[in-house]
């Protein structure tokens, strides 16, 4: 044996020495063979192992250059069926991917469409008017056609108020869908009262995937109307939005669904049962507005949540949001002027204070601004004034589900309130664009204030100047800051609005 075998050998004889050591001969001369067995086994395998990796290492030298050169190829030439839907489903949601049904009624047609056509462009726009019956035909290219809603005698409603209207308007997104329109991303519903801020509409359902299942609005003014619905649902006046995937869905089972429920009132709540037996939450945006209120809107609108304005409801049964005007007249004055310049800004609360006066100043842009006597801390501004009275009137300010504050009784301490008059856009470049909106005092009487300061009744003219901020919302929420700023004008206060600068507070 050589002396290499020999070193092997003696290498693999150690291991098996120590179990083997108390055997009998027969295990002894087992030993002594199957170590050379295996010595043998294991030479023929490395050989083996050897002449295979020495023709892989030839093989790559000849040929994995071109080979792996072809595999490339051949995969990124494969083409991906699905790549371009992907590439256009990361395009951001513009309106032409949504579709609105709107729920009208017959006999307020002729006085509802004026609402639908203070927001609706159909050059940009898709949707449809759901009727319970045929009314006159109209050539009005501003409108979306008209469509009856199908028949719906055939479902149980036991509601002792009998409005079986809502099984119908519960229908109205699943009826959308059945028309087949194509590239869809988004069903929004509402009533022919109801009006919508479209860009803003935009800015909130781009902040969600319309691939998923999505069934987006928000609650009533009233905690009793709340509470006898739902929390969990969307109120349908304010409207709401349903993605694409989930209006399918909704659409599959809806019908039986309905059967399931015919005690229930209106149309919303069905549609929140439907999502609750889907499994689908209600994702609330506060800028629905049912506005379940009656009387003045000041304070609501006053003090906006910290969201984009999306819609308001019930505007017949409030008063007009600009004093002195019909609700129709209102509406155009805010939807023709402000919206236009900043839609994302519109109605968005700032607040600051002219100290060397004690002045509080609360400017609702595009809308109002209100200067108190006195300095009021920011936690109680933005609480909105309870100018307004509950949806049962019944009810006082604990039936709001959100804080409220009481109108002063305190003379010295009632706003004077300054109405958008005029808004001009200056300057051409888009880098210095500036917005100079005016407000007018409401002269109203105001109590006897004896107070020892100066009153704001000096003011007849406040100008707020702010640059457009298309992108408000898509950063962090937050409100806007304010500065009072020198006017070399009797009688104008002049106010700076806009993002607020680094370490800005507002401060009182």
């Amino acid at each position: 044996m050589k002396d290499s075998e020999k070193l092997i050998w003696d290498h693999l004889r150690v291991p098996y020495a120590i179990p083997f050591a108390a055997s009998s001969s027969s295990s002894s001369s087992h030993f002594k063979t199957l170590p050379k067995f295996l010595f043998y086994f294991i030479l023929f395998l490395s050989l083996i192992y050897l002449l295979y990796s020495f023709k892989l290492l030839s093989s790559r030298d000849c040929h994995d250059g071109p080979f792996s050169q072809r595999r490339f190829s051949s995969f990124t030439a494969v083409p991906n069926p699905n790549a371009s839907e992907l590439q256009q489903a990361r395009k951001p949601t513009e309106l032409r991917h949504v579709v609105f049904g709107i729920a009208a009624s017959s006999k307020l047609w002729e006085h509802r469409k004026k609402y639908i056509k203070l927001w609706y462009n159909s050059t940009e726009m898709r949707g449809v008017v759901w009727l319970d019956d045929h009314v006159e035909a109209h050539n009005d290219d501003d409108l979306p056609p008209l469509r009856i809603s199908g028949d719906t005698s055939n479902f149980s409603y036991t509601h002792p108020l009998n409005h079986r209207a809502g099984i119908r308007i519960s229908r109205i997104v699943s009826e959308s869908l059945g028309l087949g329109m194509e590239d869809v991303r988004w069903f929004v519903m509402g009533d022919d009262d109801t009006v919508f801020v479209t860009d803003n509409l935009l800015r909130v359902l781009r902040k969600y995937d319309h691939t998923q299942f999505y069934y987006i609005g928000s609650s009533s003014e009233s905690h009793m109307q709340n509470i006898h619905l739902s929390y969990s649902m969307a109120f349908g006046g304010g409207g709401f939005a349903i993605s694409y995937p989930l209006a399918k869905a909704l659409h599959k089972m809806q019908d039986r669904c309905i059967q399931r429920y015919p005690a229930l009132y209106g149309s919303d709540d069905r549609v929140q049962a439907c999502m609750a037996e889907l499994g689908v939450p209600l994702t609330k945006e506060l800028g629905f507005h049912q506005f379940d209120v009656h009387g003045s809107l000041l304070g609501l609108l006053a003090a906006h949540p910290v969201s984009p304005l999306v819609s308001m409801h019930h505007l017949d049964l409030v008063e007009p949001i600009f004093p002195n005007m019909t609700q129709m007249e209102a509406l155009e004055r805010l939807m023709s002027i402000p919206m236009k310049l900043d839609s994302a800004g519109l109605m968005q609360q700032s607040i600051c204070y002219d100290k060397a006066r004690s002045w509080t100043i609360s400017v609702s842009w595009g809308f109002v601004v209100l200067i108190f006597r006195g300095l009021f801390p920011p936690r109680e501004m933005e609480a909105p004034s309870r100018t307004f009275l509950n949806w049962h009137k019944r009810a006082d300010y604990t039936g709001f589900p959100f804080n409220t504050r009481p109108v002063a009784r305190n003379p010295c301490q009632k706003p004077f309130v300054f109405y958008l008059s005029d808004a001009t856009l200056l300057n051409s470049t888009t880098s210095s664009q500036v917005i100079v909106s005016e407000y007018q005092r409401h002269r109203v009487p105001h109590p006897e204030c004896r107070w020892r300061m100066t009153p704001p009744s000096i003011i007849n003219t406040v100008k707020v100047y702010k640059k457009p901020d298309p992108h408000l919302w898509s950063r962090a929420p937050r409100r806007n800051c304010c500065r009072v700023k020198e006017s070399i004008k009797i009688g104008t206060l002049v106010v700076d609005v806009g993002a607020c600068e680094e370490g800005e507070v507002s401060e009182f």
